[in-house]
């Protein structure tokens, strides 16, 4: 009989509050989350190779670098094509690394890799990730710590598919308090002009989303005076879950899951927290890209609960 772990990684499971969220180690990905037996998230089996992204953790960039490319401290980089179709880096370099763990509780796992440095982005950069349940659901922390001796890019965030309750995105009701969207090319999704929300995209007050098809960057949060955003995701019943995250997240991907892959069409919505825009390593700070100095550490967090 085999050792080998599951093909998603080593298993950990953690629990508390009736929340239980089962965590593999390949890309330190949220495979399942549930409140009282309740999905939360789009969830997949253990021994599956990970769907595209879902749940993985997403560093040193969150979303696209357009063409792979872009120039750094005076350095053009090329990075490897990982969005073939869209010729695009997509989503970082740690997504099908294998974490290592770093500790380990009822309520609370620790990650932890090292993005060494390699063509396109010659920089060391670690990486921590912890999950943590608690009455208030599930809080995720990831943290960006240069080791190396220059300064790097970093941005960060997750990929969760949030799961309201029965049905498909179509059937639940969306509340989205982002008054900007950043618009994008029809083909290729390469980011264009930052605009007020409108018509389809302004989700400020609760809305039915429908068909409609969102696979775009969001921004100018109202927030509470911590600080904090929300974004709620309700079903028929009135039950569904949220995504809070504070200041260090100015911006949101949401997408409507079209066509990912066939059996999970729209069978959730991905809301995904970032530190920085897509494309920010060319749209630089102004779009949140973090330059970290040698030693410096950058952290982002997010919490996941049942309404």
């Amino acid at each position: 009989m085999s050792n080998d772990p599951p093909l998603s990684g080593t298993p950990l499971t953690i629990s508390a509050a009736g929340y239980t969220a089962d965590i593999a180690t390949v890309g330190a990905t949220l495979r399942t989350l549930r409140h009282e037996g309740r999905d939360l998230i789009v969830p997949f089996a253990a021994d599956e190779v990970r769907p595209a992204f879902r749940g993985a953790v997403l560093a040193p960039w969150p979303n696209r670098v357009v063409d792979g490319e872009y120039s750094f401290g005076g350095v053009d980089h090329e990075l490897a094509l990982t969005e073939p179709a869209r010729h695009h880096a997509l989503h970082g370099l740690v997504a099908w690394t294998d974490f290592r763990v770093e500790a380990q509780e009822s309520d609370r796992v620790v990650l932890a890799t090292t993005v060494q440095a390699q063509a396109g982005y010659p920089y060391r950069v670690e990486v921590l990730v912890e999950y943590r349940l608690d009455d208030a659901g599930l809080h995720t922390t990831i943290t960006g710590t240069n080791s190396g001796a220059d300064d790097a890019p970093w941005g960060t965030g997750p990929h969760p598919y949030l799961v309201a309750g029965a049905g498909t995105v179509d059937d639940w009701t969306l509340t989205l308090p982002a008054a900007e969207v950043l618009e994008v090319t029809p083909d290729r999704l390469i980011p264009t002009d930052l605009v007020p929300v409108h018509d389809e995209f302004d989700l400020r007050t609760a809305t039915r989303i429908g068909d409609r098809f969102i696979d775009h960057a969001f921004t100018g949060f109202d927030r509470d005076a911590d600080g904090v955003a929300t974004i709620a995701l309700t079903a028929a019943d009135g039950r569904g879950v949220r995504a809070t995250f504070g200041p260090e997240c100015p911006w949101v991907q949401v997408h409507t899951a079209d066509h990912v892959l066939p059996e999970y069409h729209r069978a959730g919505l991905a809301v995904e927290p970032m530190t920085c825009a897509p494309d920010a390593f060319n749209d630089g700070v102004d779009r949140g890209l973090v330059v970290l100095a040698p030693g410096a550490s950058h952290a982002a967090a997010w919490t996941i609960s049942a309404i």
